[in-house]
């Protein structure tokens, strides 16, 4: 399909006005290209540190770590993809296609464990469950040491938590899928001699496939990103190793090294779910409606209300109900000058980056819209599939070239004293955020521009409007709900954002997640209370929007 004519040059306007005008446009497409290219920059330096041999740290990995890295990791891809499938897809099922007790609450409940941080997830079990815990210590006092030395600190528990804070990835997908699927499909397997369990299997399962495979890699990706959750349980993978490669042996380049496995890790889970759908299409017709829903015997009806709200007390209820309870018991500790320090720190870091990526966000979206070569500018949601401590070493190494090869030899040639501008200051840290979140912020505003039909800015020339009052008199008012919902998810991402913060950040720029993650390196569960139920009250911004979404 040709693009549309470009908003900003029309042969409308007098030549002085289509000058100005074409100005612009190249601005913007020079903005396009520069972010586009700064997603791609850290791929490429972390790609490239392997012509730096780092002999003796690969020495040391080989004979003690490695293996053990490689095992875990696929062992928590393959347990988390497995898990959130189960999950995702038979609550969707459940919730669509059949009437049971509670289920129009279970429909937008269930979406609410995406409000919860893992790594919040994982201190809050660990809290509870360990040796420690009350359950184990309760059982201890009541029925003997032998019922109260269970060892949560394990490969399962990790893949359980993730699996409880990531099915809602797969729910919301399959859900949707699900709903979309005409009900005269299911009306036919039944004519055809099809149980509704066999409907299921044989009909609407293959037809929802694609949105099921989406949500599934999105929870592997989140759960390769992840640093928080398994340094919380002591649980090696690459992302702890690139931690230790980096603080530990002072070593980024070793960092970098890790950081590329991890990085092919990614590109292996996205590879595979293109490769999932083999270029099929599922086209689906007739009415987008159910007509009805399966009615179950009594018995499967109130197990399947058992089930969500199990999930959902373990998922939800459980973390948030223990965090209430530990932020009140350490109210008066927790709630000085320090928490209120690292709150405006937060707020600060995520409402910069909200802006700059949702900016950016709408310079590329402006960009594929009138350029044929929309491609080019798509790359920049690769940024998503990059995990935060990969991009932290990308850009750690490349702000390090520019600091060494540009900005300080043109400090000495001005006379002015070489410190490094770009490495250790709050520039790293935001580059970090809107190269991560930049597919985040496209959704919603691409969604909205969608809606824009190109006869309305032609007319708007026709008119007599110029290319500002373009933007603010048409562009913007009829794109500010995807702004809004563009900045919310983005600002309340950045908030929970661990691995880059954590490597990237200034000194004296610590945040609510760092701050949880020293208290729980430490078990001061009961300090990193309120810190977290300040990220889970933000987190609900974005499960509200999707509710919302969903609904409609």
């Amino acid at each position: 399909m040709p693009a549309s004519p470009s908003p900003i040059v029309s042969p409308l306007l007098n030549p002085a006005a289509s000058r100005r005008a074409a100005v612009g446009w190249w601005l913007l497409r020079l903005i396009g290209v520069a972010a586009v290219l700064g997603v791609m920059a850290p791929i490429f330096v972390v790609v490239l540190s392997w012509s730096s041999a780092q002999t003796e740290v690969w020495q040391h990995l080989i004979a003690t770590q490695l293996g053990s890295l490689l095992f875990n990791t696929l062992l928590l891809l393959v347990g988390v993809g497995l898990l959130v499938s189960v999950l995702g897809i038979g609550l969707a099922w459940f919730t669509v296609m059949c009437d049971f007790p509670g289920r129009t609450w279970f429909e937008w409940l269930l979406m609410l464990p995406m409000a919860v941080p893992a790594y919040v997830m994982a201190f809050v079990i660990l809290g509870v469950f360990d040796f420690g815990g009350p359950l184990q210590s309760f059982l201890r006092l009541q029925f003997g040491q032998q019922y109260g030395s269970m060892d949560v600190r394990n490969a399962a528990t990790v893949i359980i938590v993730f699996s409880l804070v990531l099915y809602p990835y797969v729910y919301m997908l399959a859900r949707t899928a699900f709903l979309s699927q005409s009900s005269d499909t299911t009306e036919a397997a039944r004519v055809l001699g099809c149980n509704p369990w066999q409907a299921f299997y044989r009909v609407a399962l293959p037809m929802a496939r694609p949105a099921i495979v989406a949500g599934v890699s999105l929870a592997m990706m989140e759960t390769l990103a992840d640093f928080g959750t398994v340094a919380v349980f002591n649980y090696d993978t690459f992302t702890t190793a690139i931690y230790k490669s980096w603080f530990g042996f002072f070593n980024i380049q070793a960092a970098a090294q890790l950081a590329s496995i991890l990085l092919l890790f990614v590109a292996l889970t996205v590879f595979a779910e293109r490769r999932s759908r083999g270029g099929r299409r599922f086209v689906q017709g007739g009415r987008l409606q159910h007509r009805y829903r399966l009615t179950v015997s009594p018995i499967k009806a109130w197990t399947m209300t058992a089930i969500c709200t199990l999930v959902l007390a373990i998922a939800f209820v459980l973390p948030v109900t223990q965090l209430i309870f530990w932020a009140v018991e350490e109210g008066a500790v927790q709630l000085d000058t320090r928490f209120f320090e690292l709150l405006e720190h937060t707020v600060l870091l995520a409402g910069l980056a909200a802006a700059i990526t949702v900016f950016l966000a709408l310079v590329l979206a402006f960009n594929r819209r009138q350029t044929k070569r929309g491609g080019f500018f798509s790359m920049a949601q690769l940024g998503y599939a990059l995990p935060g401590s990969v991009l932290a070493v990308g850009i750690m190494l490349s702000f390090t070239f520019i600091d060494n090869q540009l900005l300080i030899p043109a400090q000495r040639l001005l006379g002015m004293s070489p410190v490094p501008l770009l490495v250790g200051s709050i520039l790293t840290l935001l580059a970090a955020y809107w190269i991560r979140f930049l597919a985040v912020a496209s959704g919603p505003l691409e969604s909205s521009l969608e809606r824009i039909r190109p006869s309305l800015p032609e007319a708007a020339r026709t008119l007599g409007a110029n290319g500002s009052e373009l933007v603010w008199r048409i562009y913007l008012p009829m794109l500010r709900p995807g702004l809004l919902t563009a900045m919310v998810l983005v600002f309340v991402d950045v908030m929970k954002e661990m691995p880059a913060t954590l490597l990237l950040r200034p000194y004296g720029w610590d945040t609510l997640a760092v701050r949880i993650y020293e208290m729980t390196a430490e078990g001061h569960w009961q300090l990193a209370a309120l810190p977290a139920l300040a990220l889970v009250a933000a987190g609900l911004l974005p499960v509200i929007i999707s509710i919302r979404r969903s609904g409609h």
